[in-house]
């Protein structure tokens, strides 16, 4: 829990007239944690799963070995038809092939409107749900190029796969500070008469590549 949310909490507790002097903090860390933390499969399971999930999800799959994402990065890119890409600062070098690729440089709304598609990394996958976590940091970038663009690549090593959220959240202790989005295939959503429309909060179009 971070310190200013702590304090929040505290305010809120005191303005109520909690007679209790545990802090939110401490209230938090007291709660009884028995609920499953981890899954059964395997690692192939697992990333079995996560193929299956991006599928129901209407997201394009691919399972590549390391030395092979640039040529897959290049053959994707090009049978979609873009020709520049926007890629954050500190993406390997390998995987840009197949068109011209552009480092952001802070682009506004309207000039990341104008790239075909954004190609990144990411921080870990949720095999259980089928979402990939993104953060900013080297690789993946800060959250509006990946919000903008119609299309998203996302090379997502198997060794950042896990099969809970639980496990997620364990593995993100370290980086909860980061802005931090968490998506699940191609933006999506329904208005009152289920009309499902794609792109209105993100990227039309997804596809994932599973390296090992």
């Amino acid at each position: 829990m971070s310190e200013a949310r702590g304090a929040i909490l505290d305010r809120i507790r005191a303005a109520k007239g909690a007679s209790s002097t545990t802090s939110a903090a401490e209230a938090y860390a007291q709660i009884s944690r028995t609920y499953l933390r981890g899954g059964p499969l395997d690692r192939e399971g697992i990333v079995d799963l996560m193929e299956e999930r991006l599928r129901e999800y209407d997201a394009g799959v691919f399972r590549v070995a390391h030395d092979e994402a640039g040529a897959i990065v290049e053959r994707v890119l090009q049978a979609r038809g873009l020709s520049r890409v926007l890629v954050p600062a500190g993406l390997p070098a390998e995987w840009m092939r197949g068109c011209e690729f552009v480092v952001d440089a802070g682009f506004n709304a309207r000039e990341l409107d104008s790239f075909d598609g954004v190609l990144t990394t990411a921080t870990v996958g949720i095999a259980e749900t089928g979402t990939i976590v993104l953060q900013n940091a080297p690789g993946q970038g800060r959250r509006a190029i990946t919000l903008v663009p119609d299309y998203q690549m996302c090379v997502l090593r198997v060794d950042d796969l896990v099969e809970t959220v639980v496990e997620a959240m364990a593995r993100l202790e370290k980086t909860k500070e980061l802005a931090t989005t968490f998506f699940s295939g191609p933006s999506a959503t329904a208005d009152i008469e289920m009309t499902r429309i794609k792109g209105v909060h993100g990227p039309r179009f997804v596809d994932v590549l599973l390296v090992s």
